[in-house]
């Protein structure tokens, strides 16, 4: 049995964490062979060389690959797809995308958020917003998914891959790229940082979650948001933790003005230490919480952040 996986490839650069995540919990599969794409790959396919248990890196460079669109990366895959039998990648923004119709052009099902890999037919993926766990036995010939990174560690560094270029796909040309409005943060990416510091519908405005912004940045933290404070417009949808959102698996979450809804509790997986600030005592995140203050997060959290 043979594993590829799609690298996540941003502007050029690999997602280390995201794609080492990944490897580790494929790697039992059998050889894993990474692809790249993108409009410039190659340092990305030289970083993914690096990570150990990486058999083989596929780069392939060419403008179509360049603004993320997901119907030319999946006619790659699925033109790459012989000789693999599992087609994985984790489960990101982009692969969300991707993977569904590289299922589709195959013409076999998607297994998502993959938490667990039981053997090569058989998988484990939450549902029901993280209160069950299903176990999904696939008899498609190829199996196609993603890895819910938060619950694997990431493989170490230390491999030498050999990496290989290989020729773009034809371009289905089901789509054009005409812009992107990305945000741009010296903050760690919410998905991998070490400490995430949300804020829910309690801050009120826009304004106020600069409150939530300051005490992020005092702990050197990524900014996350309950859905109704995006929803409400105080927060933008790329600060989402929760079911519709992003999943987080920090050291230190910190949870301000959230009274712990199960939608957002469902991206809050694996987490070691739950700080939640709320004027409610009977919010349901204090069930969850290591630590909880009682109180009022417009007095308290500037206090705490003069503090730290």
């Amino acid at each position: 049995m043979a594993v590829l996986l799609l690298g996540e490839v941003t502007n050029g650069e690999l997602s280390v964490d995201a794609t080492a995540k990944a490897v580790n919990a494929v790697k039992a599969l059998g050889d894993v062979t990474v692809l790249c794409a993108g409009a410039s790959a190659k340092a990305a396919a030289d970083e993914a060389a690096k990570i150990a248990g990486v058999a083989k890196v596929l780069v392939a460079e060419d403008a179509i690959y360049g603004h993320r669109l997901a119907e030319p990366t999946a006619a790659l895959i699925v033109s790459l797809a012989d000789g693999y039998s599992h087609i994985a990648a984790p489960s990101t923004t982009d692969a969300k995308n991707v993977m569904p119709r590289v299922a589709a052009l195959l013409d076999v099902m998607v297994i998502p958020d993959v938490s667990a890999i039981v053997d090569a037919d058989t998988f484990e993926r939450p549902i029901y917003a993280g209160n069950a766990i299903q176990t999904v036995k696939s008899s498609d010939g190829k199996k196609v998914f993603t890895v819910r990174t938060a619950s694997f560690d990431a493989a170490g560094q230390g491999g030498s891959a050999a990496v290989e270029a290989v020729a773009a796909a034809a371009n289905p040309g089901l789509s054009a790229w005409v812009s992107d409005e990305v945000a741009k943060s010296d903050r760690p990416e919410l998905t991998s940082a070490g400490k995430v510091v949300s804020g829910g519908r309690a801050l009120g405005s826009k304004e106020n979650f600069a409150i939530i912004e300051k005490l992020a940045d005092k702990l050197g933290a990524a900014v996350g948001a309950s859905r109704a404070a995006v929803d409400s417009g105080y927060a933008p949808n790329d600060w989402q933790v929760g079911q519709t959102g992003k999943v987080v698996a920090p050291e230190l979450y910190v949870a301000v003005g959230i009274s712990g809804a199960i939608q957002h509790l469902a991206g809050m997986k694996d987490l070691k230490v739950i700080v939640a600030i709320n004027k409610d005592e009977e919010a349901p995140i204090f069930q969850i919480a290591d630590f909880g203050l009682v109180g009022d997060l417009f007095q308290i959290v500037p206090e705490l952040t003069e503090k730290l």
